[in-house]
């Protein structure tokens, strides 16, 4: 067998292993990288029932690998059409002093094209995500003067290996594999017309116990596979340019895996994924009841993951709707 050959090999047994639920790396495909932005703090409306209707459009053409297979990236892409459907409950009773109780449920529905110069970066085409499900407490708003100068919620959302998913296939709507995902997320108005806010995750995955096989001859795929635990965060900051109306303003998201994955059992010297991406946003208000949001992230940063940027990008519209 040729040097090029026993390399190649090597390389195709390193990407099998590699290989998780999203575009063969590791992190579950639904993570929240940028859906919330703005005034994320605190419900817009108080007490009651919130449906939120999301749709994302990501697209990339770079594969950020610093491992020297990298070969495989020659010419791949992603493209990814999300539908999140977002059910909420926010109790108007206190569970802690000043905290009130809510439920969060939220079910995606996803639309993959992937393609590699190699054949490996395989789609399942669309059908039902991973839903995730997470009770809260929002805190009560803390008043100054002026309105309100701080709000915050924890949530424990888990994320249930409910979607579409092929062993076969490289790029899957579902990780098959459960999540624990919990967040703190926290709005600041630092003047009347101007707000910080953030949201930050973090991520424990369970094992992948039918991990991706691409059927090679001579390679031997994994009988598991666990993604590394991760953090991850959005952020964002607004200017009320039109009272009640419009804010515009700035959104970026950051993800870093602290932890190797494991691959049947053991874990691996590769793959920390992470990624940087930032944008401009836009929140239009119709009334108190109903917003749309408007948000566009270009990525940057990236390691061992698709990099949606320059020339790609994460963008998406989100429908606010309280009754």
């Amino acid at each position: 067998m040729k040097y090029s050959e026993h390399l190649l090999l090597a390389c195709l047994s390193l990407v099998v292993l590699m290989a998780g639920a999203a575009a063969a790396y590791d992190q579950p495909l639904g993570l929240n990288l940028g859906a919330s932005s703005f005034l994320d703090g605190a419900p817009p409306a108080g007490a009651g029932f919130y449906f939120q209707e999301y749709i994302m459009y990501y697209t990339a053409d770079h594969f950020s690998n610093k491992d020297p297979c990298a070969w495989f990236d020659k010419d791949a892409y992603v493209d990814a059409w999300v539908s999140l459907n977002q059910f909420i409950y926010q109790s108007d009773q206190n569970l802690l002093p000043g905290a009130k109780w809510g439920l969060n449920v939220i079910v995606p529905v996803v639309c993959l094209d992937a393609e590699d110069s190699a054949g490996f970066l395989t789609d399942s085409g669309g059908g039902l995500g991973d839903i995730a499900v997470g009770p809260f407490l929002q805190w009560d708003p803390i008043m100054g003067k002026n309105g309100p100068i701080f709000a915050h919620r924890l949530e424990f959302t888990t994320i249930w290996p409910t979607g579409k998913y092929d062993d076969k296939k490289a790029l899957n709507p579902g990780s098959n594999f459960f999540s624990f995902n919990p967040y703190w997320a926290f709005t600041w108005w630092a003047l009347p017309r101007v707000e910080l806010s953030a949201r930050l995750h973090y991520l424990w995955n369970d094992e992948n116990e039918d991990p991706f096989d691409p059927h090679v001859p001579g390679v031997t795929a994994p009988s598991s596979t666990q993604a590394g635990q991760a953090c991850h965060a959005n952020f964002a900051a607004s200017l009320e340019v039109v009272p009640k109306v419009l804010r515009i303003g700035v959104n970026g998201y950051y993800l870093k895996q602290i932890e190797h994955s494991k691959v049947n059992g053991s874990k691996q010297g590769y793959g920390l994924e992470e990624v940087f991406a930032i944008g401009p946003g836009a929140l239009l208000s119709f009334s108190k009841n109903t917003h749309l949001f408007a948000n566009a992230y270009w990525e940057t940063e990236t390691d061992s993951r698709p990099e949606g940027g320059p020339w790609g990008g994460r963008f998406y519209l989100r429908l606010v709707q309280h009754f």
